[in-house]
């Protein structure tokens, strides 16, 4: 039984370098798409560059995020998060030295591996080191200081873009990384699932990933119409029938089919992906109209998004608390819709918005409906399948957010009409954003409809989240399994 205190030197070492771990991943996917605008025009790169700047990090990460949990369960948890932040740091110095857009889109793919790696691994070191009575507060100061970091991440990378250059908004992970890692190998101890065995599904992963590059591909090429562009998509589409395969026959798959025999499951994830797929669309599409259209600077851009994720932190363990009296149908249903009518207040926000009477009455809509959603969100998803299973659920589901992410980031632009070379007019910019945000509110809207018509309260007694307090805008915080 792990025996760790929370009070003590250990206790402290372990919770900074899985917070200093973790943040790494949190404010990178929240600082990017602030820099967009600069790294645009300093690499001369198209908008389909700026979409892959995004998309190349959150296939990776969608793609491998299960099987990186699986890797630490098997080979240590500790090996598996030292590497993951290694890899990270490597992977973000190669971002930071890009002389290309090719070059920075691969170096971002890197990137997602280590992400997948490391991003699991810390909430897993502190389940398996801490002693049961100091757990649950072990894992509340984590997600609370990993959302102040996904909290200010915009506006540390509005800072930088501002001042050092972009470059900087990822080279601060290396940092970061020289720091983290000597700590967790000399304070955290090494952990491992005894009960792990099986062969990894290396294929299912690799397949799962394959299929969703070779869509949002696909998605984001369309423009052009060629012959390749069809061919890749076909090809996407049969990666993914696949996968779906593999994982049916497989003895151990990474995703089990059957635990989508929970009808709640299945619907609380396809209200994830509709609501999820709006956030990524929407703050991608935000940052942009701010800088291009608004001609807010990058810092100013960055600032402005921070009462989203404010809100998150100060009222998100409220939120659970209160559905956990409710129910989730209600919060469910309630919270998209809020967000869909922030996605309608946007369309205040065009040449020369005043952030007082323009931006920020949408940002805060739209943390409202964040706050109201997201914690019955997680919990349904936990509520939904046997304990044993909580955290292979709640990484199916934090997966599944990040891939509607990037479907979202590729399908968008071309749905609302955005030519390659539109985010350097404002004309043309502000006239496809206008025509994006009632997508993303229709979307909501969808997401809404199935809460209502689908979930319903769950068993009494069922497991309830450990992560009362996050502020992460890309993903639904991830539960780990609890040891004995």
């Amino acid at each position: 039984m792990p025996d760790v205190r929370l009070a003590s030197p250990q206790g402290k070492w372990i919770l900074l370098t899985t917070v200093l771990g973790s943040s790494m991943a949190m404010l990178d996917s929240t600082v990017v798409n602030v820099a967009l605008p600069r790294i645009g025009q300093d690499l001369d790169a198209s908008l389909a560059a700026l979409q892959w700047t995004v998309n190349a990090y959150m296939v990776t990460l969608a793609g491998l995020i299960l099987l990186g949990g699986s890797l630490g369960d098997r080979y240590g948890r500790r090996k598996i998060f030292v590497l993951g932040v290694v890899w990270f740091a490597a992977a973000s110095l190669l971002c930071g030295l890009a002389p290309t857009s090719g070059i920075l889109i691969a170096a971002r793919a890197l990137q997602g591996i280590g992400g997948a790696l490391l991003t699991p691994g810390s909430l897993a070191l502190i389940q398996a080191s801490f002693h049961p009575d100091d757990r649950s507060r072990a894992v509340g100061l984590w997600s609370g200081f990993g959302g102040i970091g996904a909290a200010v991440g915009p506006f540390l990378g509005g800072w930088l873009v501002t001042g050092p250059g972009w470059r900087w908004v990822f080279l601060l992970n290396v940092p970061l990384a020289l720091l983290c890692a000597p700590i967790a190998l000399r304070h955290v101890p090494e952990s491992a699932d005894q009960r792990a065995h099986g062969r990894f599904d290396v294929l299912g992963a690799a397949l799962g990933a394959l299929s969703l590059a070779l869509l949002t591909y696909a998605l984001i090429e369309a423009r052009g119409g060629s012959l390749a562009v069809a061919l890749t998509g076909a090809a996407g589409l049969a990666a993914a029938v696949a996968f779906v395969h593999v994982e049916r026959h497989r003895p151990d798959p990474m995703l089990p089919p059957d635990i989508f025999a929970s009808r709640q499951f299945t619907a609380v994830n396809l209200v994830t992906l509709c609501v999820y797929a709006a956030f990524g669309g929407f703050f991608f599409l935000t940052a942009l109209q701010l800088q291009v259209v608004a001609g807010y600077s990058p810092l100013a851009a960055g600032t402005a998004l921070l009462p989203t994720t404010a809100l998150m932190l100060l009222f998100s363990s409220r939120s659970g608390a209160l559905a956990d009296r409710t129910g989730p149908r209600l919060p469910l249903t309630v919270g998209p819709l809020l967000c869909a009518v922030a996605m309608l207040l946007m369309l205040r926000v065009g040449k020369g918005a005043d952030y007082l009477t323009d931006v920020l009455p949408a940002l805060l809509v739209m943390g409202a409906g964040m706050v109201t959603l997201v914690a019955p969100l997680t919990a349904t998803v936990l509520a939904s399948v046997d304990t044993a299973r909580a955290g292979l659920a709640s990484g199916i589901n934090n997966a599944a957010a990040r891939a509607a992410g990037l479907v979202a980031v590729a399908a968008l632009p071309l749905l609302a009409g955005m030519g390659p070379e539109a985010y350097r007019s404002p004309t043309a910019f502000d006239a496809a954003f206008d025509r994006a945000m009632p997508i993303c509110a229709g979307v909501l809207v969808l997401g809404s409809a199935l809460a209502f018509a689908l979930v319903r309260s769950p068993a009494p007694g069922c497991r309830r989240p450990e992560c009362r307090t996050h502020g992460n805008v890309t993903a639904p915080p991830l539960e780990a399994d609890r040891p004995g």
